[in-house]
């Protein structure tokens, strides 16, 4: 017979170690877009490094949460809230994985200096690393209407994308010499955009997780 009491604060550790996640990925997401605004070769050379744990930290995450199905048997709102937690790690780490992509960026200027000073590309980058925190907090609580104001939020990140699509492309076909860097810039746009989308997956992940229905939250009328 699963120990209730034993499950309940496992599943507690397993919530925490989603935050954890959360803030080495909003970490990774910060240094790297400094990386770029600075051009600070060894700083985008961390985020690559530390990849690995991010890794490894959702693997265990994921170990753990397998485990706990197998030998507690969660049903119903429990059961739920750890496959919540399965989807919700998978989103976080490719948060990582696009703040590798960014750094990688950084990495290819070598030789060379920004195409133009940095504006809306940090400040995607703060509205990005706003709703992941904010998605976090909804995530450990269950609150579905702070949820859905996280995800609205994508919206603004994706003006800001389009914004920044015109602004470059206006630099390439002014001046076929700058379009490399102009298209590094875009990837780096590109993914902030899809951080953002990540977080909103996780935030429908809460919705799931409390209500029990997988839906699009951008498209729901709760």
């Amino acid at each position: 017979m699963p120990n209730r009491e034993s499950f309940r604060r496992d599943l507690k550790a397993l919530h925490d170690e989603v935050l954890i996640l959360g803030s080495m990925v909003d970490k990774a997401t910060e240094k790297a877009v400094d990386g770029l605004r600075r051009l600070d070769f060894g700083l985008a050379q961390e985020v690559i490094d530390h990849d690995r744990v991010i890794n490894d930290r959702r693997y265990s995450i994921e170990n753990t949460a397998i485990r706990l199905i197998a030998t507690q048997q969660p049903i119903a709102s429990d059961l739920r809230s750890i496959v919540a937690v399965l989807y919700s790690i998978v989103d976080l780490e490719r948060i990582g994985d696009y703040a590798v992509g960014t750094s990688r960026i950084v990495l290819r200027h070598q030789d060379r200096e920004l195409l133009k000073p940095l504006v809306d590309i940090p400040r995607m980058a703060d509205v990005s690393r706003q709703m992941l925190r904010e998605a976090l907090d909804a995530f450990i609580v269950g609150d579905v209407q702070a949820a859905r104001r996280v995800a609205l939020r994508d919206d603004e990140v994706d003006l800001l994308y389009e914004q920044i699509y015109r602004e470059l492309l206006t630099y390439m076909l002014n001046d076929p010499r700058t379009i490399d860097r102009a298209t590094w810039l875009l990837w780096v746009a590109h993914n902030l955009e899809r951080t953002a989308d990540r977080v909103t997956n996780i935030c429908e992940r809460i919705v799931f997780e409390v209500t029990g229905t997988m839906t699009d939250i951008m498209s729901s009328d709760f």
